[in-house]
C-alpha cells in the first residue's frame, strides 16, 4: 500500500502544488518571488521522489482495480517524469529574472505551468488511448492559455487563436482515430491491442491503419513535422519567450514520452505501413525546417525553424526504430540534449530581452560580446550545441541519432540530415558572429548583468551542455554519472517495457 503511494507521489506532489498556487493567487500579498519559490519547492520535491527509483528496473501496476489498467509506472515512465520535472524547473528558475520584469507574470501562470506538467507527466504514464487524450489536452489547454496569458498584446493573441484553432482540430483527429482503432479490435487498451496484432499475422484491417493514421497525424502535428509545421513560427514569436521555451522542449519530450511507447510496444508498427512515408516527410522537415530557419531576421522565428530540423533528426531515430530498437537510446538521448539545449538559448534571450526590452532581432544583439562578454559566451556554447559542434552535448546527441540510422541501413537519410546540419552552421553561426564581430547600435556603456539564480541556472545549462560533450573524463574529481551512465539507464528504461 504504501510502495504504491510512493510511486504516485511525483504526480500527486505536481497536481497539489498546482491547485496550492491556485488557491494563493486569489490573495494580493504573494508577489511572483513567491510562486517561483513554491512552484520550485513542489518541483523538487516530485524530483526526489522519481529519483528514489532512479536506476531501478521495475513495471507496476498500482491500485489497479482503481485505476483498471490504463496508467502503468514503468522505469521508462520514471525516466521521463525526471526529464520533465528538471526542465519545467529550468523554465522557472531561468526565467525569474524575466518573470520580475512583466508584471502579467502572476500566481496563475505558475499554477497552470504546473497543470501542463501535471498533465504531460499523465502521458508518460498512460496505457490507454482515451486516457492518453485526456492527459494531452490537459496539458495542450495549459499552453494554449500560457501562450495568450498577456491579452494586452496583439501578437500573444494572434498565436493563441492560431494554435488553439489548429491544436483543436488535430484533436479531433486523434479522437477519430481512437473511435476507428476501437471499432476494429475492439479495446483501447495499448497492451491489449499489442497482443491482438502479434496473435494475428495478417492483421490488416483497413479501419485499424486508418485509425493509427490520425493517430500519427497528431503526433506530427505536435512535434512539429512536415506538413504540420506552419504554425511553430508564429506561435513560437507571439507566445513569451518562457512559454517558447516550455513548448520547444519540455512539451515536446512529453509527446515522444506517449509515442515512444506506443512505437517500441508494437502498437504502431513501422516496418510495414509508415515506413515510406515517414522517410519523405523526415526529408521535407528538414528542407522546410532548413529553409524556415535560414530565411528568419528574428531569433525567435529562426529558432523555431531550427525546432523543426531537430523534429527531422529525431524522426530519422523514430525511423531506424523499425530495423533497431538500440535507436531508442539515441532518441531518449537526443531529447536530453534538446532540452538543454533550447531551455539555455531562449532562457538567455528571455534573460537580455528582460534588460533592454528589445533584442529580438539579429540587429539587437550587435556588440553583445563588447557589453556583456559573459552572456555572449553562454549564448555562442548553446548555439554551438544546437548546430552540432564537438565537445557539445548535441554534438554527442547527432552522433548517436546519425550512427543508428546509417547501421540501420538509412545511409541515404543521414547523409541528408548531416547536410542539413551543414547548413544549420549558416543561421546559428549567424548569430555567434554578429555578437562578436559587429559593433553595437547602442552609444550608452555596458551595463553589469546581477547575479542571480537566472544567471547561475543559464551557467549550470551551459556547463553540463559541456559535460555532455566531453564527458566526465576530464572532470573525473566530480561525482556525476558519465554519458554512459545515461545511456544505460535509457537501455533500463526500454526493457522495462517488456516486463509482463
Amino acid at each position: 500500500m504504501i510502495d504504491n503511494i510512493i510511486y504516485l507521489m511525483p504526480i500527486i506532489t505536481i497536481l497539489s502544488g498546482a491547485i496550492l498556487m491556485m488557491l494563493l493567487s486569489m490573495y494580493n500579498k504573494y508577489k511572483t518571488k513567491h510562486f517561483i519559490i513554491i512552484s520550485s519547492i513542489f518541483i523538487t520535491i516530485a524530483l526526489i521522489f522519481s529519483i528514489l527509483h532512479f536506476g531501478e528496473l521495475y513495471r507496476i501496476k498500482p491500485f489497479n482495480d482503481i485505476f483498471n489498467n490504463i496508467i502503468v509506472f514503468d522505469t521508462f515512465a520514471n525516466f521521463f517524469n525526471i526529464i520533465l520535472l528538471f526542465g519545467g524547473l529550468l523554465v522557472i528558475l531561468i526565467g525569474e529574472h524575466y518573470c520580475k520584469k512583466y508584471s502579467y507574470f502572476k500566481g496563475e501562470f505558475y499554477s497552470i505551468l504546473l497543470f501542463a506538467i501535471f498533465g504531460m507527466m499523465l502521458l508518460a504514464h498512460v496505457n490507454e488511448l482515451i486516457s492518453a487524450y485526456i492527459a494531452l489536452e490537459i496539458a495542450s489547454f495549459c499552453v494554449y492559455i500560457l501562450i495568450g496569458f498577456d491579452t494586452s498584446r496583439s501578437k500573444r493573441v494572434e498565436a493563441i487563436f492560431k494554435y488553439l484553432v489548429l491544436g483543436s482540430f488535430i484533436g479531433a483527429f486523434f479522437l477519430l482515430g481512437i473511435v476507428l482503432v476501437y471499432g476494429a479490435t475492439g479495446t483501447t487498451n495499448i497492451d491489449t491491442i499489442t497482443e491482438i496484432i502479434n496473435q494475428s499475422n495478417n492483421y490488416n484491417t483497413p479501419l485499424f491503419y486508418i485509425g493509427i493514421s490520425l493517430l500519427v497525424f497528431t503526433f506530427l502535428f505536435k512535434i512539429a513535422a512536415f506538413p504540420f509545421h506552419s504554425w511553430v513560427l508564429d506561435v513560437y514569436r507571439g507566445a513569451p519567450i518562457l512559454v517558447t521555451a516550455f513548448m520547444a522542449s519540455v512539451f515536446k519530450v512529453a509527446i515522444f514520452s506517449f509515442f515512444l511507447r506506443a512505437i517500441l510496444s508494437d502498437f504502431i508498427s513501422l516496418n510495414t505501413f509508415w515506413e515510406d512515408a515517414l522517410i519523405v516527410l523526415t526529408i521535407l522537415t528538414l528542407t522546410f525546417g532548413s529553409f524556415l530557419a535560414i530565411t528568419q531576421n528574428n531569433v525567435k522565428r529562426m529558432l523555431a525553424g531550427s525546432s523543426i530540423v531537430h523534429t527531422g533528426y529525431m524522426m530519422l531515430g523514430i525511423i531506424a526504430l523499425g530495423e533497431s530498437i538500440e535507436s531508442a537510446y539515441s532518441i531518449m538521448f537526443y531529447l536530453i540534449a534538446y532540452l538543454l539545449s533550447s531551455i539555455g538559448a531562449f532562457g538567455l534571450i528571455s534573460h537580455i530581452i528582460a534588460d533592454t526590452r528589445k533584442r529580438s532581432t539579429y540587429d539587437d544583439f550587435k556588440g553583445l560580446g563588447q557589453e556583456k562578454p559573459y552572456l555572449a559566451a553562454l549564448m555562442t556554447i548553446f548555439m554551438f550545441s544546437l548546430a552540432g559542434i564537438p565537445s557539445t552535448i548535441g554534438f554527442i546527441a547527432k552522433f548517436y541519432v546519425f550512427t543508428e540510422a546509417i547501421i540501420s541501413g538509412y545511409i541515404f537519410l543521414a547523409i541528408f540530415a548531416i547536410i542539413a546540419t551543414a547548413i544549420s552552421l549558416y543561421y546559428y553561426f549567424k548569430l555567434v558572429a554578429v555578437m562578436y564581430f559587429y559593433p553595437s547600435f547602442a552609444s550608452k556603456k555596458a551595463s553589469k548583468s546581477k547575479l542571480g539564480v537566472s544567471n547561475f541556472m543559464i551557467s549550470v545549462v551551459a556547463l553540463l551542455i559541456i559535460w555532455g560533450g566531453i564527458g566526465s573524463a576530464i572532470v573525473f574529481f566530480i561525482p556525476i554519472p558519465s554519458i554512459d551512465g545515461i545511456l544505460s539507464v535509457v537501455e533500463l528504461s526500454i526493457q522495462s517495457l517488456f516486463i509482463k
